[in-house]
């Protein structure tokens, strides 16, 4: 089974690809479904029909779906958020204020989500295609499951013995209301959720996430921060979808600029997300809506269609590895990037203004954007470790001895003085 995510920011056309990748899915003879988790959906939209709550019928082997975030909350939230607004309303909060406090931010978003996780469960679907909503935040999210493990196995354990001893006697004192056994259990069940949900959608065997973005620089600068924030969480990336390029046959004027600027910003995109495949999809002459427009956005995505796993099959790997690491060993946080059959005298590496890694090797340049984590880190330096470039984050902690073999001591000289800050 597969799981394909798209994420890119609002606007970027990331719906319709999804569309597209389903229709030739389900071309290919997979079962496929594709949900929106995006709270404005507009999944019904590509198709030029409507789509509800529930799983619908599209064509031979395409189901659909528009995630209610309201009743997936309430499903996974409801009863936990029961007692909260009773709890909150006991304060003297307002009804209506103390329902929406009660409901986590990013809990709509991971309720649905959460729908993936029954859907690949079920074994109904070949092919799960997510049009996922347009926010870093729902991604950043899904570390959530690590830190509300810790909570069951450490805290969670202790605070339901101590409301189990103390419930009578609060009861005799005040009214306040007290957590159930029904509420523990409903949290307990929740995370067990996410962590199989975080396990699927980790599992690069199975799942994969692709950037959708547009070739206009605001567009790829946050693209460039959600792809570095996947790869901090585990998550695998295959490919970039650039839409809406403009075709080379458009000879009017009026365009020129706009052409030109787009090929500069092309070769910002491949700056960014190199080794990753680029799929670039041209601007069409007309709105992409239907299964017939759908399937021409395949054909220039993908190519036309030939086999199962075949050229042209959307659930293939376009790429398998991690082409951006980051991880911490003992004293240091580490960025680990590819670089093989490179002369270590031949790199050349700076800090931009925005917080963004600069990579040169000759005429080729790579940027890398960095995290809120590492941005306001000092670089103590770099070594190479088998045909990796490791880059060192400062901790407060002595950078590991490194051997002449590592790093030749006037290019450590030379990389520590362009990693200081102005």
């Amino acid at each position: 089974m597969r799981i394909l995510l798209y994420t890119g920011k609002g606007g970027v056309g990331k719906t319709s690809v999804s569309a597209a990748t389903a229709v030739r899915c389900a071309e290919l003879g997979y079962r496929t479904a594709v949900l929106s988790t995006d709270p404005a959906h507009s999944l019904g939209d590509s198709f030029d029909r409507r789509i509800g709550s529930n799983m619908v019928e599209l064509a031979p082997n395409l189901w659909g779906q528009e995630i209610d975030l309201l009743s997936q909350m309430d499903q996974y939230w409801g009863t936990v958020q029961g007692y909260l607004n009773a709890l909150f309303m006991w304060q003297g909060m307002d009804s209506l204020v103390a329902e929406e406090t009660a409901v986590l931010p990013g809990m709509e978003e991971l309720s649905s989500l959460m729908q993936i996780t029954s859907l690949a469960e079920s074994g109904r679907f070949d092919v799960i295609i997510i049009d996922a909503a347009p926010t870093g935040s729902t991604l950043q999210l899904l570390s959530f499951p690590d830190i509300a493990r810790w909570y069951i196995e450490k805290i969670f354990p202790f605070q339901r013995k101590t409301i189990q001893l103390a419930r009578p006697m609060v009861k005799r004192m005040t009214d306040m209301p007290l957590p159930s056994d029904e509420i523990f259990d409903s949290i307990e069940e929740l995370v067990s959720f996410l962590e199989r949900m975080s396990r699927l959608l980790s599992d690069g065997t199975q799942s994969s996430m692709r950037v959708v973005l547009n070739p206009e620089k605001m567009v790829i600068k946050e693209a460039q921060r959600a792809y570095t924030y996947l790869n901090l969480y585990g998550y695998s990336v295959d490919a970039v979808i650039c839409n809406r390029v403009f075709p080379r046959s458009l000879s009017d004027q009026y365009f020129d600029i706009w052409k030109s600027a787009q090929a500069s910003n092309l070769e910002f995109v491949h700056e960014c997300f190199q080794p990753l495949p680029i799929f670039e999809v041209p601007l069409f002459e007309q709105e992409v809506m239907g299964i017939s427009m759908l399937g021409q956005m395949a054909n220039a995505i993908f190519g036309p269609a030939t086999t199962r796993g075949g050229d042209g099959d959307p659930t293939q790997h376009f790429y398998i590895g991690k082409p951006q690491q980051i991880f911490r060993n003992e004293r240091h946080y580490v960025l680990s990037l590819p670089l093989p059959l490179v002369e270590r005298d031949e790199v050349q590496l700076h800090r931009s203004v925005f917080d963004e890694l600069v990579i040169r090797i000759g005429n080729w340049k790579r940027n890398v954007a960095l995290p809120i984590g590492l941005a306001k880190l000092d670089i103590a330096g770099a070594k190479y470790v088998g045909d990796r470039l490791n880059i060192y984050f400062d901790t407060g902690d002595a950078l590991p001895e490194i051997s002449e073999e590592e790093l030749k001591p006037t290019r450590w000289e030379a990389l520590k003085s362009r990693f200081r800050r102005n």
